[in-house]
């Protein structure tokens, strides 16, 4: 995490933190990153909540379009990483 933190990362996840709705959302982050970006991000989380449901590789693999290596990847963020996609899960859960 140190490698990432620096002023300009806190500066734009605290403008993160300022959107209040998901229509801001997809204004901000259109303007901030590509499409293709955008749907990357949006896959790992589709990916990251179906492993989380304890669905098997190969149906992930179908229902999303994921590689093998991305679904691998998130795996490792689940077991290993920082618990943001758990923090997040948790509280949407909680909604």
């Amino acid at each position: 995490m140190d490698k990432l933190r620096n002023e300009g990362t806190d500066s734009f996840f605290q403008a993160v933190l300022t959107l209040q709705t998901v229509d801001e959302c997809y204004d901000f982050f259109e303007d901030v990153c590509t499409v293709k970006e955008i749907q990357s991000i949006a896959q790992r989380f589709v990916v990251a909540k179906m492993l989380r449901e304890k669905h098997i590789y190969s149906e992930i693999v179908r229902e999303t379009g994921a590689s093998t290596a991305t679904i691998s990847r998130v795996n490792r963020s689940l077991s290993y990483g920082s618990d943001g996609y758990r923090l997040v899960f948790d509280r949407l859960e909680q909604k």
